[in-house]
């Protein structure tokens, strides 16, 4: 009965939506209907308010969506919504101030005189300003007017003009900052933590394994992942569109004729050029570069855009008066100031002991003031001068406002989706469809490109991006990234804005194009651009490291990176290890040979011999490294005959699964009809609930025989892999260990003979005082400072009982003063060892922990080296199959 309700939601929202009915108000008030219906109609044909929901009740699922939406807020980890007014404001501002005209008529005249030059500009311009707004509507809208008519002003191909126009308004979907990318970024990090519980339950089916291995987990984005894995398919789209007119102007130079430029190219015109270019594209680039050098979280980009876009328009309306760029040149000034102190001085206030520092923080406060000073007045000439800013901040809190109250509508019709069972059906849907992953992907694809003809950005991506990630997310045929899943979803939806008949790009340009320009040319304009977007789609498909390898570099070179022993890295790190082994395996075993040769008998007799058999694990670390590298080809050489039965296999327990779902929630609706009145309906619902437990043994029938001993034969061979791998990273781990404690041992040997003098004064000071507590705190501080020195060992015990014969119940500064005099000697032997080890040690174990601390100690370090960090952001850019591990 469910069903009758699922669809009926969905007949709502399309009569909705089809009236001209607000989305914001479309969404929640179908849901809000259906649910209620339902609840009605349970309460009065089966005396139960919940009989017709396919899980939790009325009320849950009234308040589901207001509850999940104020969860995004109030969750410190997702707070990246708030970047979208920022954005919004940012790029609003410059175009009511302006800039936007400016720089494209300054385009046109630097890249006129080019055939197609005018279009080229048309593409740069659109590029940029669809980066500072990311709303469609507006950036066509602003292209249409400013650069339409003077495309057709210079004998411009209508086709190619409109065309140009509404492809490059587009590129505000995938260029960053992008707010559909944000958006993206966010559902996307919901959609990761079901997939994630997903692919667990199906490790646990698979394997009867609780805990899944890290390497297999879903990975997670972020609106800055979105934005790096984003930036260089958009600026391939740019190229490819850029391309397209420099050839199609030359082969059909009618079409695209070059601009002659009006003037000379003197100092003017270069000045004019530089005032006009370099401030946009220098806010555009500080606001990408500080979230791709980790400077600035996305949030903190958006205001930089923000506070940058007043300053540009503070000069741009006050164009003209000697004063204008006044209030700009002190921004710069201070930012400068402010990096210069950051750079020279340390700033944090509560870590002022000296007078440098008293003075750094002045200075620091001098250029903040300034700073604060220019925005202001920025600010003042913004609200004063055709008062602008109130325009950009109604214009502002008019479109975060939709923005925000679409997420909540459609986080409410979600909720009333899943309520009816949706979600499952969906599911089910994908889940049987032949082709594995990608035909799922493509279906998926198809529909969010055919729902762009009717629906904005924002409600594709908090309507459908929900249902259908989760489920591509956890496929772990594909094992793809949320990143690059996100930046393939966000093209997609670009595509569809294009497409003709419905594509609403086409509809916002008709809206100013003058009457001149037909319908039919809009759409025959578009037809090039629609086909580059597809090729630029189809590449960033074919080659995921183009979305992934940037997000991933900025991670592993980042302060946050992930350590080297980090679970998810060490396949790649193995690999960058191999390569390793292979080019400079003769001088690793070289310096193996001769580190076996030092004398490390002067070593304490533990350590010693930690040593020395460090030296024989570093020696088989070769060997272990090949033998898991073949346990790898092996697993790899039996996969493609066991591949077949293993998916027909998990084919099969999918409709198993949905059978099995569809069972219970029979047995619950069957639960549920009590009482004689009843009768008829369980009579009903009985006899089908047989057939599905019929089907669902007829299913699990269809497994064939073999299947256990195939996949026990299969399972071994992984198993040996597994074994394989993890007997190599514990002799590593052995192999390095003992050699890093004694060189950080006796790194600290200068140390250690510091605290000499204070230890051997022990005695006498304690023999000299009778006040036990003062004594006691006197050890204490001996102590600590001694517990400082890496390996310290028996003489800190020894002096530890002196501190407790101290403070015991029975204090006895006899026994402290033996104890101390028995530390004193342990302190000698010790110090002994130590500068002799390092006399005759040192210089061969630090050769030595140079020629294997990236290879064999690499799990071993704190941080990825430059070379490390590059090769795992490259190797883990791809997407590995990880199914035959389900």
């Amino acid at each position: 009965m469910e069903l009758y309700f699922l669809a009926l939601l969905v007949v709502l929202m399309a009569l909705a939506l089809a009236s001209g009915y607000p989305v914001a108000f479309a969404l929640p008030g179908s849901a809000i209907l259906s649910i209620g219906l339902a609840a009605g109609a349970g309460y009065f044909f089966a005396d139960d308010p919940n009989a017709y929901f396919h899980q939790g009740n009325a009320s849950q699922w009234l308040s589901a969506g207001v509850t999940n939406l104020r969860g995004v807020y109030w969750e410190i980890e997702r707070d990246t919504l708030i970047a979208i007014p920022l954005f919004i404001f940012m790029g609003i501002m410059l175009q009511r101030s302006k800039i936007a005209e400016d720089l494209l008529m300054t385009m046109a005249k630097l890249f006129g005189p080019i055939r197609g030059g005018l279009g080229i500009s048309v593409v740069f311009v659109g590029a940029l300003l669809a980066a500072t707004t990311g709303i469609l509507g507006a950036t066509v809208v602003a292209m249409g007017l400013i650069s339409l008519p003077a495309m057709l002003r210079n004998n411009y191909s209508v086709p190619l003009a409109t065309g140009t126009i509404a492809a490059s308004g587009t590129l505000g979907q995938i260029i960053p900052p992008s707010i559909v990318l944000i958006i993206l970024a966010d559902q996307l990090a919901s959609a990761v933590d079901q997939a994630g519980t997903t692919r667990q339950a199906l490790y646990k089916t698979a394997t009867g394994n609780i805990s899944m291995p890290s390497e297999f987990s879903v990975v997670s984005t972020s609106a800055g992942e979105m934005f790096l894995g984003a930036l260089v398919p958009g600026l391939m789209l740019v190229a490819l569109y850029m391309l397209f007119i420099l050839v199609y102007a030359f082969l059909n130079p009618k079409a695209a004729p070059a601009v002659p430029r009006e003037g000379k190219t003197d100092a003017a015109f270069i000045r004019n050029v530089i005032i006009t270019l370099v401030p946009p594209l220098a806010l555009i680039f500080l606001v990408l570069g500080s979230i791709l050098a980790g400077v600035a979280t996305v949030n903190q980009a958006g205001a930089i855009g923000a506070a940058g876009a007043v300053i540009m328009a503070g000069y741009r309306l006050h164009e003209g008066k000697k004063t204008a760029f006044i209030p700009a040149i002190i921004a710069l000034i201070s930012m400068a100031g402010i990096a210069w102190v950051l750079s020279h001085y340390n700033t944090n206030i509560k870590a002022i002991h000296t007078e440098e520092d008293a003075f750094g923080v002045m200075l620091a406060s001098i250029f903040v003031v300034g700073l604060i000073i220019a925005l202001l007045w920025s600010g003042w000439r913004t609200f004063r001068i055709d008062n602008t800013l109130h325009g950009v901040m109604i214009e502002t809190a008019k479109t975060t406002s939709l923005v925000f109250i679409i997420l909540l509508g459609a986080a409410m019709l979600t909720a009333a989706f899943r309520a009816f069972g949706g979600e499952d059906i969906v599911r089910d849907f994908l889940n049987t469809l032949p082709g594995g992953f990608w035909s799922q992907f493509l279906i998926v694809m198809m529909v969010i490109f055919l729902l762009g003809f009717f629906l904005d950005f924002i409600e594709i991506a908090v309507v459908v991006v929900p249902i259908v990630a989760p489920i591509l997310l956890a496929d772990p045929s594909a094992n793809i990234t949320a990143v690059w899943l996100g930046v393939m979803i966000g093209l997609n939806i670009q595509t569809s804005f294009l497409t003709p008949p419905f594509g609403f790009a086409l509809f916002y340009l008709r809206g100013v194009a003058p009457a001149t320009v037909k319908t039919l040319d809009i759409y025959k304009g578009v037809i090039p651009f629609i086909l580059l977007q597809l090729i630029a789609l189809a590449i960033a498909g074919y080659t995921p490291p183009l979305v992934n390898y940037l997000p991933n570099r900025v991670s592993f070179l980042s302060d946050t990176a992930p350590p080297p022993r980090n679970p998810k890295l060490q396949y790649c790190l193995e690999e960058y290890v191999t390569e390793k082994f292979a080019t400079n395996g003769a001088q690793i075993t070289a310096a193996i040979d001769k580190a076996k040769a030092l004398d490390v008998s002067v070593l304490p007799k533990k350590l010693a011999n930690e040593t020395a058999k460090s030296f024989e694990g570093a020696a088989q670390a070769m060997t272990l490294l090949e033998n898991a590298r073949q346990a790898e080809r092996e697993v790899d050489a039996a996969a493609p005959a066991f591949r077949p039965i293993h998916t027909l296999v998990r084919d099969i327990e999918k409709v198993s699964l949905r059978l099995e779902r569809r069972i219970a929630v029979m047995e619950t609706n069957l639960s549920r009809l009590r009482g004689d009145e009843n009768a008829d309906a369980r009579a009903e619902l009985e006899p089908r609930l047989a057939a599905l437990k019929e089907e669902l043994a007829d299913s699990n029938a269809k497994i064939p025989a073999i299947w256990k001993d195939e996949s026990a034969a299969f399972g071994q061979l992984v198993k040996a892999e597994l074994d394989a791998r993890n007997l190599y990273r514990r002799t590593v781990d052995k192999a390095y260990e003992p050699i890093n404690e004694v060189l950080l041992t006796l790194a600290d040997n200068d140390k250690m003979a510091a605290l000499g003098e204070e230890l051997k004064a022990l005695p006498d000071k304690i023999a000299a005082d009778n006040n036990l507590e003062a004594l006691e705190e006197l050890v204490t501080t001996t102590y600590n400072n001694l517990r400082s020195v890496e390996g310290i060992g028996a003489t800190r015990s020894t002096l530890s009982k002196a501190r407790r014969a101290l403070k015991g119940r029975s204090p006895s500064k006899e026994d402290a003063l033996e104890a101390v005099r028995q530390s004193i000697q342990e302190y000698d032997e010790e110090l002994a060892w130590r500068q002799e080890a390092a006399s005759k040690l040192v210089p061969g174990l630090q050769a030595y922990n140079d020629a294997i601390k990236e290879t064999i100690g690499a799990r071993q370090q704190n941080k990825l080296t430059r070379e490390q960090a590059l090769f795992l952001a490259s190797c883990s850019a791809g997407h590995r199959d990880v199914s035959l591990s389900f």
